[in-house]
């Protein structure tokens, strides 16, 4: 059996785990264009210079050699062909496959406003290549401007305070985080940030961006007229499913490749995990994906059934947040919150079960939320202050000692 992996992130490595785990004797390659495993979740600390690219590894010690996993790297997939049960590499190779996994995840979006998508200084931050070409241009870049304050967009900030640059962020609505929190909590993250140096111009986009004869562009005006100087531009706007090998392929896509709990597409032995599939993008999901889709290929019979809830966990200069479940407030809910010096806790409830958490400055107790979202415990008849719920509240000891949920 010839297992073939696109996509050497973690859904990809922890597949390529599992199939070996089940089979010990097939063949297993895995494809990627990037030419080092790497953790996107740190790749501002290596444009920060805190890790090089062998400190973003976070596969196993000598995982290849380990789990005997063939590793062609450098090369992008231009082609998927069920129909014929191959793939057509850019360099003209083609290759065959008895079950294959698509794993290349997510690619930057760069809007087309004015001739961002032209100039050599805009970059996107979602791979180690984006990361190194950042850092070269930072080496004479002074100005730096990021469109977008989620994620993406501050950790390139964060990581380019380590280089001394001057920073300006643009966002279009009126709070920085606006997917992962709420205002109040996204506004402890601006004082931070602002305390740093960092410049926000919030509730304003981009309106225009022209090349200069350098090719790069080295202002952007705003939507109010106001001019913002650059020497560097980091494009945070989102990011979409890497899709274009697919096109003529026969496999369904809606915002992502579609796929059933199995993680198995519309094609036969196709298989797709991690931000491809446009299903929940975090590093746990994505490795649960991995996990299962690697069984199913195997023969076993797994479900993917972890999609009750969003989770975000932050931390910026030492202040830690983690938010489940919904964080946009609906008609009907009920908002309770506790803060004080230390801590900023929000809960949204609906119909007597929590919909969402979210907790900044002590995360203490998350895995009790997380159980309450999951599995929509109705908590209405627990008589006593909410922030103080707890596991011994949804479980009893049995007669034998152990123990069982109520």
């Amino acid at each position: 059996m010839k297992y073939v992996i696109i996509g050497a992130g973690v859904a990809g490595i922890e597949a390529a785990k599992t199939i070996r785990k089940r089979d010990g004797a097939g063949e297993i390659l895995i494809v990627s264009a990037d030419t080092h495993v790497h953790s996107r979740c740190m790749l501002h600390k290596f444009i920060a210079g805190e890790r090089d690219e062998q400190g973003l590894d976070f596969s196993e010690k000598d995982f290849f050699s380990k789990y005997n996993v063939e590793w062609k790297k450098g090369v992008r997939v231009e082609k998927v062909c069920p129909h014929t049960k191959e793939i057509q590499l850019d360099n003209g190779e083609e290759i065959s496959y008895d079950k294959l996994l698509l794993a290349q995840g997510a690619d930057s979006f760069i809007p087309p406003v004015g001739e961002l998508r032209k100039a050599s200084n805009v970059y996107g931050l979602r791979n180690l290549s984006d990361a190194q070409a950042i850092v070269k241009e930072a080496e004479t870049a002074e100005n730096v401007l990021v469109i977008g304050s989620g994620l993406v967009g501050l950790d390139a900030a964060y990581g380019l305070l380590e280089r001394g640059k001057k920073i300006t962020i643009v966002e279009m609505v009126d709070q920085i985080l606006p997917v992962q929190l709420d205002a109040h909590g996204a506004e402890a993250y601006q004082k931070l940030f602002e305390n740093a140096g960092v410049r926000f111009v919030l509730g304003r986009k981009a309106s225009e961006a022209v090349c200069e004869p350098d090719g790069k562009i080295h202002k952007v005006t705003l939507d109010n007229g106001e001019e913002l100087a650059c020497d560097l531009l980091i494009v945070a706007a989102g990011v979409r499913p890497a899709l274009a090998c697919l096109e003529g392929s026969g496999i369904d896509c809606d915002r992502g490749v579609t796929v059933d709990a199995s993680m198995k597409t519309s094609q036969e032995d196709v298989y797709a995990a991690g931000d491809i599939t446009g299903l929940s993008g975090i590093w746990p999901n994505a490795t649960d994906q991995g996990h299962v889709a690697g069984e199913n290929m195997c023969g076993a019979a797994e479900s993917y059934t972890d999609t009750y809830a969003i989770k975000n966990t932050i931390n910026f200069f030492g202040l830690v947040t983690l938010c489940v479940g919904r964080i946009k407030t609906e008609e009907g809910d009920q908002i309770q919150i506790k803060e004080d010096k230390t801590q900023y806790k929000r809960v949204i409830l609906k119909d007597g079960k929590v919909e969402g958490i979210l907790l900044q400055g002590d995360i203490s107790n998350s895995g009790t939320w997380q159980y309450l979202i999951k599995n929509k415990i109705d908590i209405s008849g627990i008589n006593k202050d909410i922030f103080d719920i707890n596991f011994a509240d949804f479980y009893q000891v049995k007669e034998d000692g152990g123990y069982q949920w109520r």
